[in-house]
C-alpha cells in the first residue's frame, strides 16, 4: 500500500500512525526498528515489522473471537492494519505470571521464580520518565483514568491473560509477563496497540529459551529467529 508523508499523524519507536479512510479509523504501520531501555538501544532488523504484525494480528483475532473488544478492524497488508480511532489512556497495564525483568531486579527475586498469584501493575506511559510505576490514587489524582476505567482495564487484562496463557501453552510457550494499552472509543474501553514478542516475555515451556525482545536487550540470540519461532508455533494451534 502506498503512503505519503502527509498521511503521518505520529511516529513512535516501532510504529507509524497514519490517517485512515474515514474519521473513525487510523492505519497502524509496523516498523522494523527494535528498541530497548526507553530507546537508548536501537537497531533496524529487516523483517521485524512483518513478524510483529502477523503475530499481533493473529492474537487480536483470537481475542476478538473470545469476546475481547479491540481496536483492530482488519489487516491491510503485511505491515499495516486498519484500527478504530481511540483516545489512548496514558497508563500501561502489566501482567506478571513469573518473576522476570524489572520485577526480579526490583524485589530481589530470581528470574523464573513462580509467583503465588498473578501480579497486576500500572505504569505511566511516558518514555521520557522511563514509564514509572504508578498507583490508582496517583492515576486518578492526575486525571489519567477513573477508578471505574482502571477496574475495567484490570478485569480485561486478567481475562486476556487467561486466554493468552492458554493459547501460548498450546504452542509450547510460557507467557511470563506482558503489557497492554487501552483506549477510549465510543464510550467503551478497547484493547489497543499490539501484542507481540516486543511487549511480552515468552519462554519455551521445556527449555526456558527466550523467544522475545529480551534477546535484543541482552544480545542473547538472533532476535528474528525467536519471533519467527513464535509465529510458526502460533500458526499450528
Amino acid at each position: 500500500m502506498s503512503y505519503t508523508k502527509d498521511d503521518i499523524l505520529r511516529e513512535g519507536k516501532t510504529k507509524i500512525i497514519r490517517c485512515g479512510p474515514d474519521e473513525e479509523s487510523l492505519i497502524m504501520c509496523y516498523k522494523d526498528t527494535a528498541t530497548a531501555f526507553d530507546g537508548a538501544k536501537k537497531e533496524d532488523l529487516a523483517g521485524k515489522g512483518k513478524l510483529n504484525a502477523a503475530i499481533s494480528h493473529k492474537i487480536y483475532t483470537y481475542l476478538a473471537r473470545h469476546g475481547i473488544e479491540t481496536h483492530l478492524i482488519g489487516v491491510i497488508d503485511d505491515t499495516s492494519a486498519l484500527v478504530k480511532k481511540a483516545e489512548i489512556i496514558m497508563v500501561e497495564v502489566i501482567i506478571r505470571n513469573v518473576a522476570a525483568g524489572s520485577f526480579s531486579k526490583r524485589y530481589g527475586v530470581a528470574e523464573g521464580t513462580a509467583l503465588n498469584n498473578t501480579v497486576i501493575e500500572f505504569s505511566l506511559k511516558n518514555d521520557d520518565l522511563g514509564d514509572p510505576m504508578i498507583n490508582e490514587s496517583q492515576i486518578t489524582a492526575l486525571g489519567l483514568a477513573t477508578l471505574e476505567e482502571l477496574a475495567e482495564m484490570a478485569g480485561q487484562a486478567l481475562r486476556i491473560n487467561e486466554l493468552l496463557s492458554r493459547l501460548f501453552a498450546q504452542a509450547g510457550i510460557k507467557l511470563v509477563d506482558f503489557k497492554l494499552e487501552f483506549g477510549r472509543s465510543s464510550g467503551k474501553i478497547l484493547l489497543c496497540d499490539e501484542i507481540s514478542p516486543d511487549s511480552c516475555r515468552l519462554w519455551d515451556m521445556k527449555t526456558h529459551e527466550k523467544l522475545d525482545k529480551d534477546r535484543f536487550r541482552g544480545d542473547s540470540g538472533n532476535v528474528l529467529d525467536g519471533y519467527q519461532d513464535v509465529l510458526g508455533r502460533l500458526k499450528n494451534v
